[in-house]
């Protein structure tokens, strides 16, 4: 039965919606739980959100006479796409350039090498409110940058810098876990809805 109650919106959570760790780092198993040391926050993302592509792709079998007789999944990519806002946090920085090619500090100078070097994976932990302050956390056991827009200086806009990372099968061959849960009591303060 249809029921206007399952509809719902997603905002950012209180404090901070995207964070990142190095992989391997112990991760959230529900909606609710406190993050792991490793992870940090990567700070505001831009007005457009997350977007989440998860495609499979597939071909047709046709009989002789041309019938389709079955459809085999040839494919199944899943990304997330987010463009993080704060130019000068240095996590962010990390995440985007590697951790490696960046150094220092916003008091003591900062230091970003661009270059070709891989990438490392990440884990990545999406933290949103949905209505009615239900908490949604969407896992990414193994995440790798795969595409990064273009980055634009402009008066009117902030510096943005558009992240599309593919998930990548953990050991059960999950590409990512996502976990929706009303808030107890304590995850209840400061929570919009």
């Amino acid at each position: 039965m249809s029921d206007v109650k399952n509809v719902s919106t997603a905002k950012p959570k209180v404090g901070g919606a995207i964070y990142s760790a190095p992989v391997g780092t112990e991760l959230p198993t529900d909606a609710i739980g406190e993050l792991d040391p490793e992870f940090n926050g990567l700070g505001y993302v831009s007005e457009d959100g997350l977007t989440n592509e998860n495609t499979p792709e597939s071909e047709t079998i046709q009989a002789w006479g041309g019938d389709t007789v079955a459809v085999v999944q040839t494919s199944k990519e899943d990304s997330f796409t987010y463009t993080l806002i704060e130019a000068t946090n240095v996590n962010v920085l990390k995440d985007v350039y590697g951790q490696e090619n960046v150094e220092g500090d916003i008091e003591t100078g900062i230091t970003v090498k661009a270059n070709n070097k891989e990438l490392e994976e990440r884990a990545i932990v999406i933290d949103m409110i949905l209505k009615g302050g239900i908490l949604k956390r969407i896992v990414i056991p193994n995440a790798k940058v795969s595409e990064l827009g273009e980055i634009e200086y402009q008066d009117e806009e902030a510096i943005g810098y558009e992240t599309t990372v593919m998930s990548l099968p953990d050991e059960e061959g999950n590409t990512h876990y996502e976990y929706i849960q009303k808030p107890t009591k304590q995850e209840g303060g400061g929570v919009e809805g």
